[in-house]
Parts: C-alpha cells; sequence; structure tokens
C-alpha cells in the first residue's frame, strides 16, 4: 500500500505551481479533497496525485487556469473572517451552490456589465459578511426547528437593525450521502446512535452543518459520540466522495452531488429552501434589480429545471421583508 503523506495549502500550491487562494477555490468546488485538521486545510498526495491525473486528460485543468487569472479578485473560500480578505472588490454574491456561479454568468452577458464576483462561503458567515457590508447578497439555508422556517430567523438575528428582503431562489433536497446499496441501512438521524457508524461533517456555518446540529440536539443525541464529527470538508462534493471511497459511512449533503459521484447512494431526509438575502436600502438599486430579473427569467430557470436538482417553483418570490 503507498505511503500516505499529508500537504497543507501552500505545499500544495508549490507543487502545482498556483497560488494558494487557488488551492482554496479548488477544494471548495470540490475538484481538489481536502481535510480540516485544527484551522489547517490539509490533502494527502494520494488525492494529489488524483487531481493531477484528472487535471491530464482535461478535467479540471483549465478550470484551474480560470481560477488563476480571477484569484486576485475572488474571497480565500474558508469559513472564517481574516484580514487577508480584500474589503472593497465590486459586486460579490456569497454562497456555495453551483446555480451561484451560473447566475454570476448570466450577470456578466452584456458588453460592459458590472464584474459580478463570487465567495464561497456557508451560509452562516454570509450573512455576517453582509451584515459588515463585505458582500452585496448572501444566500442561506437555514433551518430552524423551533419555529420550522429557513432563513427568517437567522436573518433577524444576524442583521440587526439592517432591514432585508429575503427573496427565494429553490427548493432543494438534503439527505444521507451513503455508500452504495447502502450496506448498513442508514435511513433516520437515529442511526446516527449506532457506535460503529462513522460520519464526515460539513464546515461549521454551513447551513447543511447547521440543519444536522439542529436534528442532533432534537434527538437528544451528543455530537461527541458519533465517531468522525469533528472532521470537516468544504464541499458536498468532497463529503460525498470521502463516503464513496470508504472515508466514512455517511456523509449530509444535497442530491446533486451524489449524482456526481459512482459508489454513493442519497438518502433523502428534507426539503430546504435556498433563498437570496439583499439589504433593503439596495434592493431598488439597478444591479440588484438586475439579478432578480435575471433568476425570474425563462433562460435560467430553464437552466436549473435541465439539472434536475432544484424547485423553481417559487423562484424570484418575496418571501419576507425584516
Amino acid at each position: 500500500m503507498e505511503h500516505e503523506i499529508v500537504y497543507s495549502a501552500q505545499e500544495v500550491a508549490d507543487i502545482l505551481k498556483i497560488k494558494k487562494i487557488t488551492v482554496y477555490n479548488l477544494i471548495n468546488r470540490g475538484e481538489l479533497v481536502a481535510y480540516k485538521v485544527g484551522n489547517k486545510m490539509r490533502v494527502s498526495n494520494l488525492e494529489l496525485e488524483n487531481y493531477k491525473r484528472r487535471s491530464l486528460m482535461g478535467a479540471s485543468g483549465e478550470t484551474a487556469k480560470r481560477h488563476e487569472a480571477v484569484s486576485e479578485k475572488l474571497y480565500q473560500p474558508v469559513p472564517v473572517m481574516d484580514e487577508s480578505i480584500p474589503r472593497e472588490t465590486g459586486f460579490i454574491i456569497c454562497g456555495q451552490d453551483a446555480a451561484l456561479d451560473t447566475l454570476a454568468n448570466y450577470m456578466q452577458t452584456k458588453p460592459g456589465s458590472t464584474p459580478v464576483l463570487r465567495s464561497y462561503v456557508g451560509s452562516y458567515n454570509g450573512l455576517y459578511m453582509l451584515y459588515q457590508g463585505q458582500v452585496s447578497i448572501a444566500t442561506a439555508h437555514l433551518w430552524d426547528s423551533k419555529s420550522g422556517l429557513y432563513n427568517i430567523p437567522y436573518v433577524v438575528h444576524m442583521l440587526p437593525g439592517t432591514p432585508a428582503v429575503i427573496v427565494h431562489l429553490f427548493n432543494r433536497k438534503q439527505g444521507f450521502y451513503v455508500q452504495k446499496g447502502n450496506p448498513k441501512n442508514i435511513t433516520s438521524w437515529d442511526d446516527l446512535r449506532r457506535p460503529a457508524i462513522t460520519i464526515v461533517n460539513r464546515e461549521r456555518g454551513s447551513g447543511t452543518r447547521v440543519l444536522l446540529d439542529e436534528h442532533l440536539r432534537i434527538a437528544g443525541i451528543e455530537a461527541s459520540s458519533i465517531q468522525g464529527y469533528s472532521r470537516e470538508c468544504f464541499s458536498h462534493l468532497t463529503v460525498a466522495g470521502t463516503v464513496a471511497r470508504g472515508g466514512a459511512d455517511i456523509g449530509f449533503g444535497t442530491v446533486a452531488s451524489s449524482k456526481t459521484v459512482a459508489n454513493v447512494t442519497f438518502v433523502p431526509m428534507q426539503d430546504e429552501s435556498y433563498d437570496l438575502i439583499i439589504k433593503k436600502e439596495d434592493f431598488n438599486k439597478p444591479l440588484f434589480q438586475s439579478v432578480l430579473n435575471v433568476i425570474r427569467s425563462e433562460n435560467f430557470k430553464a437552466e436549473l429545471n435541465a439539472s434536475g436538482n432544484y424547485d423553481i417553483s417559487d423562484i424570484g418570490k418575496i418571501i419576507a421583508e425584516t
């Protein structure tokens, strides 16, 4: 068996001859599998070799070059605030779902359009960054178990004194990633009590992590009792890939990533609302209205529909004003 070596993000950047921020972009998009050890990201030599092989076949090399070209303008996609994050970089849409990349692309189809940048942090940190004025639009899929509502309670509490408009984007399914065929018959939250079950988790601040933690609290399951609970990944794709290769019995994420990873079965657990959050003072400004025009357009809706991953029946609907 090949001996496993673990690299830091900077070491990976040096090996691939790209910038460190590009490494984080690849990790966050699920193209490079990484794990969190303490506060640091680590990549094994085995995963790095897998990425390099895919790049040689053309699967990811061009993506890396595109990331390199814009890396100076993108936020570093780690779910913590850091002084190295640029503060004034233009119109920024925050969130991790791939549909937001599609939205950003649509916003830039007209000559002379304002550059739309992406920040790949999770829901909780995205709201915090919106409050701090570091992003233009946040997105969230944060479930409040006490009210049964998505996002509204969090927006009220995390944007104090800041009126906001919550616009629905789509619904999507969250559930368990288990190994193909579900050999351990994992079908409910209660199965996380089983001592032999190991998990790979999403990072703190992501809507997926909030959803898991809320259900653990309701079920009375101590997080510390679950093997692997503290092992964090920064994308649904990385979680699904970890389960597929036997690194854990169960992960949690959206149905979309389960479709792109072999040897994974998806067990649906909950429909969730994925929404845009815009400060009310910005809502009627032309660029923000352009965002709404795009998501309500037939072309954009058709593209989301074609993926088969979203329920867009209420797309563009204003669901709350705080």
